[in-house]
């Protein structure tokens, strides 16, 4: 296998652990305590440092190198996981929280160090693969640390499992230090050959960013379009645990098999990519797919009986299908981040690539912050009806792109 996707794949890897943990394993804990939707959503300002990461992708772009930073802030990572292994969440929620929360600082900027490095080391015909090693290598670490944590938490312990990951992270620290080809990326000049002013005006940053072609039809595309997916996602698995599902199953079933059919799709969604420059028309097909798709969840939640069997094995396949599409449609749509940010001056390359990747964390987080308060005042039925209508948005809004908009 190339060199260059062994290297990003092991640093997606160990940046998808956070997310994981926080995503998959945290609300159904939170919630098996007994806490209401709307705190469970609440907890989604432990993301708060994704949206904010724009603030220090400058510092990253124009100061030391990918690989110094790198290091920095997985040694953040495994000092922040060894204090979560001191303490309790039953007892000490709050210092927890702090700790996730300071995991969150250390995975964003080591976000940003690594898709710089992604994007000074693929050529365009290696975007769709590499795209692919990105967002499955994601989801597998994501998956380690959620389903997976979930599924041993009660063999382990709370304890046991933030030692291994601060294992891990130190594993990838040597590795960061000893590849090559990170090489490749250092001293990388602008696309005029010209050395670059070193600026920290926000306002400057702004219209730099948005003078890249593409950049406002890219940056509305990542606000909306997991909006109504992330709903369903979000909520359907608390749906189940009301429903007669357990944490054990919920953490197999939504936090491994589901992830392992999310990881398929992202698979596919590459292969596809690299055999067309332009992905908008599948794009487009994907995005009705989905549509069509959560209308029979949204069916399910109308008609679930918790006595019949049958329903719990349509719930289990509605789950896989979903992760599915959205795998096939995150490819895509990072695909079509990173063609966005290629046409950017290389000096500002990543932090426009962490501009659109925290608009794309920011739909999803802001709508997912008080999409529990939804369900507690709607109720699960009308609550999907409502993402049903924000999945269709995205529909419209891609099947409406302007010409040249991406």
């Amino acid at each position: 296998m190339n060199s260059k996707y062994v290297l990003l794949g092991g640093l997606y890897f160990v940046q998808g652990m956070p997310y994981g943990l926080q995503s998959g394993l945290l609300p159904i804990y939170l919630r098996s305590v007994g806490l209401s939707f709307s705190k469970i959503s609440l907890a989604k300002i432990l993301y708060l440092p994704w949206i904010l990461k724009m603030l220090w992708a400058p510092l990253v772009d124009q100061y030391h190198t990918k690989q110094t930073w790198l290091a920095l802030s997985m040694s953040g990572l495994v000092l922040a996981c060894l204090a979560c292994a001191t303490m309790s969440p039953e007892t000490n929620f709050l210092p927890v929280a702090a700790m996730l929360l300071l995991m969150n600082f250390f995975a964003s900027v080591q976000d940003i160090a690594v898709d710089g490095v992604a994007i000074g080391l693929l050529w365009q015909d290696e975007i769709g693969y590499g795209n692919t090693i990105q967002v499955v290598a994601y989801k597998l670490g994501s998956m380690l640390a959620g389903g997976g944590l979930l599924t041993l938490m009660h063999l382990l312990g709370w304890g046991v499992l933030f030692l291994l990951l601060a294992i891990i992270y130190l594993l990838a620290i040597l590795y960061v230090w000893s590849a090559p080809e990170l090489q490749l990326t250092l001293g990388r000049p602008s696309q005029d050959g010209q050395p670059r002013t070193r600026t920290f005006n926000p306002w400057r940053i702004l219209q730099e960013l948005l003078r890249v072609p593409g950049t406002l039809w890219t940056t509305g595309f990542v606000l909306l379009y997991k909006l109504g997916e992330q709903g369903t996602t979000t909520m359907f698995p608390l749906f189940l645990l009301d429903h007669g599902f357990s944490t054990q199953q919920l953490g197999f079933w939504n936090g491994v098999v589901a992830m392992v059919f999310s990881i398929t799709g992202s698979s596919l969604g590459g292969q596809l990519m690299s055999k067309q420059r332009q992905p908008l028309s599948l794009l487009k097909a994907l995005l009705l797919l989905r549509f069509c798709s959560l209308n029979l969840q949204t069916f399910l939640v109308f008609i679930y009986d918790d006595g019949v069997s049958l329903f719990k094995g349509a719930a289990i396949l509605s789950i896989c299908v979903q992760h599915f599409i959205g795998g096939l449609i995150t490819t895509l749509a990072f695909s079509i981040m990173m063609q966005c940010t290629q046409r950017a001056d290389g000096s500002i390359q990543a932090t426009h690539y962490s501009f659109l990747a925290t608009l794309e964390v920011l739909g999803k987080l802001a709508f997912s912050s008080f999409v529990g308060s939804i369900v507690d005042w709607l109720g699960f039925a009308s609550s999907f009806c409502c993402f049903l209508f924000l999945s269709f948005t995205s529909v419209l809004y891609v099947l409406n792109v302007p010409p040249g908009g991406s």
